[in-house]
């Protein structure tokens, strides 16, 4: 079977709030039974973290969920490379802790994010589960399963160390103070969540990262468990196995059963593991010691960093300063998304360029696991440097051009431009339109925009037909001019229809197609409305349809031809209107039709509400692309 190329093209983060100085720790997590801890300033010199962030406030309530931060995270991600909710195929998603026990967290983040029906996967270990999620996108996309998917992570820690939390257990009552198995802990973690979009071709406009590989081993036979919470250790008195085999929950907490601890007899084996897996891989042919350019290593605490260095060194390895990058200092250790977090910032801060390698390295104390992922620096797929964006233009209402004073008719140009600024505004949120602007639209995405709009652009010419069969002969000139109107539009669909040919489709496909859900809500309306004895509100729905041509079809075109690199006949559907009169003959008859003595105060109103109707549609065809 032939495997595919697996592209990290995106990535993203959530942390909650303003960051939290270590001055500042126990303003939001409290003191413990009234008093300062006497392991903070030993622990916070050993880690070396001066800043992280709590999705807690100063009165210790919590200000977010796990899986609500894990779906803002996503939503950053997929903004960077200008993908859609719609186009998830997989969500993948760890954590140590989700907010509830049951159902699994990705079933949560997919709620939270409200993205179509997709395939999850949800995984829960301590930090290495960042990297299980990853790997689990990864072989979808690599075995064809899925095109594009999100990995994704996210943690809660701080609402599991708030003093609040400790008030009611014995030993905090008897006055022993906190053990320092969680104490420790206490200075260590911190709150936020991570993304990567993950796709089987690399990013048009930006670089990605390759996979090239990804290794996951658990020791979990060779040690006890080091990282844990729902349990005591050692039985003396009878103490149960779980905190789910206690008599209650409340006994559970009153023993400090659900608290999160670290075994610190045990943690040390961490580095151990995770530098002779290291060398292992060396030995396999993996990599080569020296041969990569950047190493992502998730380190809980500069202490390990150290200790890491140190056994390296024994090996015959040293790796140079410039090559670490690590945001422990000032983001904190956010457990499973601190390997998302890390390539966020790395992805957006450091000069990386094609072909540089970069390792990542997930050791997890929990019950012992090293994870390992290398990664190669891709350029972008497009021939030359093009930013879509610098095509998007201020949004401005089409300019209507009117020589007659008349309140009526000055209140409605008012109107029509707030319609503008909200239509122009909600179409730019549309996924497809975002494709085009991001540089991330493919030639298949592009075919479907033609072919869905195809559909209900030859029902323009039918409509405006139909409404100048219901023009009384009064208004001979308008109904003239709906009757020239017509003909334009049948000449728009022909046109369209040659995009598509010349983009490799077929005129077959086009005629056995069908309108999508939006399309045959918007024809339905058109057809509908002009279909009303001298059906003038019909303006309002023109003033939309062509204003796109006046203001927005030539962007789009000029967005798609050099993102695409595309020739004039496959994109001039969207750019004549920039090259040719016919936009501005369409507009001229939309201004001269206001300005021609039918306007009243009723009228007026009318062709508002059809311009709001027919702009929602109008994007609801863009948004159903594809949903027939």
């Amino acid at each position: 079977m032939q495997l595919e190329n697996v592209y990290i093209t995106a990535a993203g983060k959530y942390l909650p709030g303003a960051p939290v100085h270590n001055d500042e720790i126990e303003e939001y997590l409290g003191l413990i039974d009234g008093k300062p801890s006497r392991s903070k300033t030993k622990m916070l010199s050993q880690n070396g973290i001066r800043s992280r962030y709590y999705a807690l406030d100063k009165q210790q309530r919590t200000t977010h969920t796990v899986s609500g931060m894990t779906a803002r995270a996503i939503e950053d991600c997929l903004s960077r490379n200008g993908a859609s909710k719609t186009d998830i195929q997989l969500i993948s998603a760890a954590t140590t802790q989700s907010d509830l026990p049951v159902p699994g967290f990705a079933s949560m983040v997919h709620a939270d994010l409200g993205s179509p029906a997709c395939e999850i996967a949800s995984h829960q270990s301590v930090c290495a589960a960042g990297l299980m999620a990853i790997k689990n996108a990864y072989t979808n996309i690599q075995t064809g399963a899925a095109q594009t998917a999100v990995a994704c992570a996210g943690e809660l820690a701080s609402r599991l160390f708030k003093a609040k939390r400790f008030e009611q257990q014995q030993r905090i009552r008897d006055g022993h103070g906190l053990e320092l198995e969680t104490d420790f802990l206490r200075w260590m973690l911190s709150d936020g969540a991570g993304a990567l979009l993950l796709q089987n071709r690399p990013a048009a406009q930006h670089i990605s990262l390759q996979i090239e590989w990804i290794d996951l081993r658990s020791y979990a036979h060779l040690y006890d468990v080091c990282m844990y919470a729902g349990r005591n250790k050692g039985e003396a008195g009878g103490r149960p196995l779980s905190w789910m085999d206690y008599d209650s929950f409340s006994a559970a907490d009153r023993d400090g059963a659900l608290n999160l601890k670290q075994d610190l007899r045990l943690v040390d084996n961490m580095v151990k593991l995770g530098v002779q897996r290291f060398f292992e891989l060396v030995d396999e042919g993996k990599f080569d010691a020296a041969g990569f350019d950047w190493l992502v290593c998730h380190y809980s605490s500069h202490h390990f960093k150290e200790k890491i260095i140190q056994l390296l060194a024994k090996g015959g390895v040293a790796i140079p300063e410039e090559k670490w990058f690590s945001n422990l200092y000032s983001v904190g250790n956010v457990g499973t998304a601190s390997i998302f977090v890390l390539l966020e910032e790395l992805l957006r801060s450091k000069p990386l360029k094609a072909g540089d390698k970069i390792l990542c390295m997930v050791p997890e104390s929990g019950r012992f696991i090293t994870g390992f992922m290398m990664l190669t620096v891709v350029p972008p797929t497009a021939s030359q440097t093009f930013d879509p964006s610098s095509l998007l233009t201020d949004i401005k209402a089409p300019e209507i051009r009117i020589h007659l004073e008349n309140p009526v008719l000055e209140w409605l140009i008012r109107q029509l431009t707030t319609v503008w600024i909200d239509f122009e505004s909600s179409l730019r949120q549309v996924p497809i339109v975002k494709k085009i602007f991001s540089g991330t639209l493919t030639l298949e995405e592009y075919k479907a925009l033609l072919f869905n709009l195809r559909q209900q652009v030859i029902d323009g010419s039918q409509w405006i037909a139909r409404a100048a069969s219901n023009v009384s002969i009064g208004h001979f000139d308008i109904r003239s001019s709906f009757i020239s109107h017509s003909r334009d539009e049948h000449r728009d669909y022909q046109i369209l229809e040659k995009n598509y040919i010349q983009c490799g489709g077929s005129l077959e496909e086009l005629q056995r197609g069908e309108k999508n859900i939006g399309s045959e809500a918007l024809s339905a309306y058109m057809f509908q409305r002009a279909s009303q004895p001298d059906p003038f509100d019909l303006l309002g729905g023109m003033f939309i349809i062509e204003g796109l041509g006046n203001r927005v079809a030539g962007n789009w075109g000029r967005a798609i031809q050099q993102q695409l690199q595309l020739r004039d006949d496959q994109v001039s559907f969207f750019t004549y209107h920039e090259t040719s009169d016919s936009s501005e003959n369409h507009f001229e008859r939309f201004e001269n039709a206001i300005q021609s003595g039918l306007l009243t105060t009723s009228l007026a109103e009318r062709i508002v509400k059809t311009a709001k109707v027919t702009g929602r549609l109008y994007r609801l065809q863009l948004e159903q692309i594809g949903n027939y």
